[in-house]
Formats: C-alpha cells, structure tokens, sequence
C-alpha cells in the first residue's frame, strides 16, 4: 500500500456476505470475485490497478 498513497486518496472498504469480493477504481470495477468465478491471482489486482491509474508502482522482477 505505501507504493500508492501517493495516487490513492481514499481506501473504503465495505462489509458483504457470499464471499463477494469487488475492487472498485472511482466508479469502475476493476475486478470481481463473483463475475471472474475466482479468487485474484497474485499481483492481479495491483496490475489492474495500474492500469486503470496509468502508472507502474510496483516493483518488477527482470
């Protein structure tokens, strides 16, 4: 997480129930438990999210 405080200015998360699990960029779903059939993949959703944002944060392996 302290890769993006400085592109995040808020982080909510949101009780559910069925083992739903979203992940929201403003408006946008950016990945889905429910819609994907899965849990996400390691890294998955920080890739997703770099993407919607359009900057890299994490460190990359060579």
């Amino acid at each position: 997480m302290q890769l993006y405080t400085p592109y995040i200015a808020s982080i909510k998360l949101i009780p559910s129930s069925g083992g739903r699990f979203e992940v929201m960029a403003g408006d946008e779903r950016i990945y889905s438990k429910k819609a994907e059939g899965r849990h996400a993949n390691p890294g998955e959703i920080a890739r997703l999210l770099e993407q919607k944002l359009g900057f890299v944060a994490t460190p990359r392996e060579e």
